[in-house]
């Protein structure tokens, strides 16, 4: 039986990829930013019949990545992540810093440190990076959030090609607008800055306009994805997002 290690899994996609691999029978380390998710997410997992082993791992924390890392897991999924919105121009750089932090730096830690481990127990493996479809487009206001996935794609497109030779497969996954609470929390996220500086841009208001779809809608997809070491590179879900950003990457070119 396969492990997957899935990063940030006490809500949103993490917990939905959790329950539904454990539901198809997949070993899984459920590793949750802090404490207090712990026992919830045990609980919700015990009344949907799931066995699911929860720890505690804050991927900014070098103790808590080597724990990570010491379950020896074959798959892993690079999911936690924050989410900074409000203009740029406007953001407190200590808050660009922080998104880079947990979206870039300790993302690209842990991945390093999982595939550093997998060649060195001469074993084949998988790291799968839970990116958005704003590493590949930028939309207005969330500048901080979609640079530090657009980093993360270089780093992903890196790690598929140095890693081939070793056996460890590499895949992006780009979820588009779900109802999981993030997106809104994106949004609201600049209200714990905006008001203590005089901003260029009205932050007064700032609401997540897109819809949003059902955050179960592609999940079965998504761990179709997780699990297929033949899967392709780039996987955006939901599939109508693939030429809506096909289209806004060529009109970029005709600015």
């Amino acid at each position: 039986m396969k492990k997957v290690l899935i990063t940030g899994a006490g809500s949103g996609f993490g917990k939905l990829f959790s329950f539904e691999l454990a539901k198809r029978g997949y070993d899984v380390i459920a590793a949750v930013e802090s404490p207090s998710q712990m026992r919830p997410l045990r609980e919700e997992a015990s009344k949907n019949n799931l066995s699911i082993n929860v720890i505690k791992v804050d991927i900014c924390d070098s103790a808590d990545i080597n724990y990570a890392i010491a379950q020896q897991a074959d798959i892993l999924v690079n999911n936690a992540g924050i989410g900074e919105g409000g203009a740029l121009i406007d953001m407190p750089q200590t808050i660009l810093r922080k998104q880079f932090e947990v979206n870039f730096f300790a993302t690209t830690e842990v991945a390093k440190r999982f595939a550093d481990s997998l060649i060195k127990r001469k074993s084949t493996g998988r790291i799968v990076f839970i990116s958005s479809i704003g590493g590949l487009m930028t939309p207005e206001l969330a500048g901080a959030y979609c640079a530090s996935k657009h980093a993360l794609e270089a780093v992903a497109e890196s790690f598929k090609s140095e890693l081939n030779n070793f056996g460890i497969s590499v895949s992006t996954i780009n979820p588009g607008p779900y109802l999981t609470g993030f997106n809104d929390r994106i949004m609201e996220a600049s209200k714990n800055w905006s008001s203590l500086q005089e901003n260029h841009v009205d932050h007064s208001d700032l609401t997540f306009d897109l819809p949003q779809y059902d955050e179960n809608q592609d999940i079965s997809a998504m761990c179709d994805v997780i699990i297929d070491s033949h899967a392709k590179f780039r996987n955006v879900f939901p599939e109508e997002f693939v030429e809506i950003i096909k289209t806004q990457q060529r009109q970029d070119w005709e600015k």
